[in-house]
């Protein structure tokens, strides 16, 4: 039965794989090539010329930088903030703990849509619209963030806090020296999943930004690609460039998002 799994593995991870090698491939060929049948797609010249077009004639590389930027911010923070909350909310006593998990629980049952115009008029009066700010103070709120790594608090035997204490740790000691230690692969796959998030979010940056050079690639990509041509190369190159630094990153960090996504029953 082995040769049966493997098979069938290798036959859904070609459905992954071929549209990326189909993507890389024409984003090589030259533009007005003629297509006649799938072969040709495969069949050169091959040229790096639209490559070079689209990095030094549009603001690709800009956009690129400012959701790597964007993206990278939104994750270390609402990782923090998570798992500040998520330990205080699981190992620290306090009046109403049970009223404020449940309010953060019930942060899930609120669709992000229902909150837009409210988040955009806060914006507004706070002034963060068209900046940085702007894209990254309201995303770091992460209920799911918060939760899950509270899950993975109350995995820790509260006897542990109590001998760090013993030997004169604080509350600050036991978070940074044993909390976040032994929660690493929740914390990666938080990491992962908050980043990959933040790199397609397209709705709030689309509302709260309107200068050019402050766009996101959600928001740039479709302006490169707002004429109706039968031609596939530079679109394909606009998406390899675009895809490049998200794939790059998972690859990075694949089993320790594979391993925290396992521990801790997210499902997708």
């Amino acid at each position: 039965m082995k040769w049966l799994y493997r098979i069938v593995s290798i036959g859904f991870a070609a459905l992954f794989v071929i549209p990326l090698i189909w993507m890389l491939v024409v984003s090589i060929k030259k533009e007005g090539m003629k297509i006649v049948t799938v072969i040709d797609w495969f069949t050169p010249p091959y040229s790096l010329a639209v490559y070079d077009e689209v990095i030094t004639g549009t603001k690709l590389v800009l956009w690129s930088w400012n959701s790597l930027f964007v993206a990278a911010l939104v994750t270390l923070f609402t990782i923090l903030i998570a798992a500040m909350a998520g330990f205080v909310l699981s190992k620290i006593p306090f009046r109403y703990k049970s009223f404020m998990f449940l309010f953060v629980l019930s942060g899930l049952l609120i669709p992000g849509e229902a909150t837009l115009i409210p988040l955009y008029q806060v914006a507004k009066d706070m002034d963060i619209l068209n900046s940085y700010s702007g894209l990254v103070l309201p995303a770091l709120a992460s209920p799911i963030a918060i939760i899950v790594l509270k899950s993975f608090f109350d995995g820790v035997p509260n006897e542990l806090l109590e001998s760090v204490q013993m030997d004169g740790g604080g509350t600050t000691r036991i978070f940074w020296s044993m909390m976040l230690p032994l929660t690493r692969p929740a914390l990666a796959s938080m990491a992962i999943l908050t980043f990959i998030g933040s790199w397609n979010n397209f709705l709030w940056p689309f509302l709260s930004v309107t200068d050019d050079n402050l766009f996101t690639l959600p928001m740039g990509i479709p302006t490169l690609m707002d004429q109706f041509t039968e031609d596939y190369v530079k679109p394909m190159v606009i998406n390899t460039v675009a895809s490049l630094p998200i794939v790059v990153v998972f690859l990075i960090f694949e089993r320790q998002i594979i391993k925290g996504i396992s521990l801790s029953g997210i499902k997708g």
